[in-house]
């Protein structure tokens, strides 16, 4: 099979490398948050996969080689990390497949221009990797216009920015397992209804957070796909984070590997042949990662592709972080800069690395789950007992 880039995409590339350049040199204030955003909107830089079947959304499309050129491109330049990639990428894919016509015509737009930021509401606190163990409800109130939402979501990424939070929710009273669920679009600007808690990392960060829904009065008028039919609309969003955005999360794989070997090269660290034999498994791995991700570029998703990936990456990249600390040796017990009373708690890229990996084998569906489900669904063997 032939994965070399044609003359169009060549040309996509320059642009794009243009286009980078101009937009990224000196503009510190542009490039943050929501103001980057919306800068890659006006570009029509956002959404490039999408067909527009159901009609045009202000953006750039583009092919599957012109995506990965975009997705190389934005890695080289060391753009800023996304805060629209829930919407872009799971959302925005999701109603063009099960949405109407008004409902992609009201959010797809606003996704595009970069003005509408998005969260997902899946994993609860007895629910993390098991979605089919959703307790949030929803009732249907209004007179059936709107839904009263009760629950509570965990690890919720983005929920402090985001403007709405994709919910699966339990709409049929007393139903259990798949049956019974349903996908809502809800508004987070609901003061006193909706309640956001940051959850503090090891890291000192909190980029996830609990989420509440007052079942008094939290609300939610959108619903994806009819009553009842959520499973089907969540396991198909799930279905979506393979493919381009595989590739994706492999080029910025590639960028932390590198900075890992050049720091292996500068500290002497490559001179040790388990050192050495490590770097070269993780750079192998993610060799072949890339390439079954290509060779499974725009088939049809087998039920064992989603988590077959998951096991791949999770795993590779938590050993990535336990490489990058085995290279720095006794220096990462130590962070940057002095302690300060104001900031006690600061760490590098590497040292991020490492306790961010921890949870990538837990997170998305955990480890054990994915293998399940391989078992289960693609193997044949007998199904896990559940109380």
């Amino acid at each position: 099979m032939d994965f070399a880039f044609g003359p169009e995409d060549e040309a996509f590339r320059r642009e794009a490398r243009a286009w980078l350049t101009e937009h990224l040199t000196g503009q510190p204030v542009r490039t943050a948050g929501r103001a980057w955003e919306r800068e890659l909107g006006a570009g029509g830089w956002i959404g490039l996969g999408w067909h527009h079947a159901r009609g045009t959304y202000g953006n750039r499309t583009t092919t599957l080689t012109g995506q990965i050129v975009w997705a190389e491109e934005y890695a080289r330049a060391q753009a800023p990390p996304r805060h629209g990639h829930l919407g872009e990428n799971l959302l925005a894919p999701t109603l063009l497949a099960h949405g109407d016509d008004a409902q992609c015509a009201r959010f797809l737009p606003a996704v595009a221009r970069g003005e509408e930021l998005w969260c997902q509401g899946y994993s609860e606190p007895g629910a993390g990797s098991d979605l089919a163990a959703v307790r949030t409800t929803a009732v249907r109130s209004d007179g059936g216009r709107t839904y009263r939402i009760s629950g509570q979501k965990i690890w919720t990424s983005l929920a402090h920015e985001a403007d709405w939070c994709f919910v699966l929710a339990r709409t049929a009273v007393g139903s259990q397992g798949h049956r019974g669920l349903s996908f809502l679009l809800v508004p987070m600007d609901q003061p006193g209804r909706i309640e956001v808690r940051p959850i503090r990392q090891m890291s000192g960060t909190a980029d996830f957070n609990e989420v509440f829904f007052d079942g008094a009065e939290a609300r939610a008028e959108h619903l994806v796909d009819g009553e009842g039919n959520g499973w089907r609309v969540a396991m198909g969003l799930l279905a979506r984070e393979r493919g381009v955005s595989t590739l994706v999360q492999q080029i910025g794989f590639a960028a932390e590997l590198a900075r890992v070997v050049r720091l292996a090269v500068e500290n002497g660290a490559a001179g040790d042949p388990v050192v050495r034999d490590r770097l070269v498994r993780q750079w192998a791995e993610l060799q072949t990662m890339r390439w079954n991700a290509l060779r499974t570029l725009g088939t049809e998703a087998g039920p064992d592709a989603p988590s077959v990936a998951k096991l791949l990456w999770g795993g590779w990249h938590r050993r990535l972080g336990e490489l990058a600390m085995q290279v720095r040796g006794e220096p990462a017990a130590l962070g940057p800069g002095d302690w300060h009373a104001d900031r006690p708690y600061r760490l590098d890229a590497l040292q991020r690395l490492f306790l961010f990996s921890r949870a990538d084998t837990i997170y998305g569906g955990s480890d054990e789950i994915q293998r399940t489900i391989i078992a289960e669904r693609v193997l044949g063997l007998p199904k896990e007992h559940r109380p």
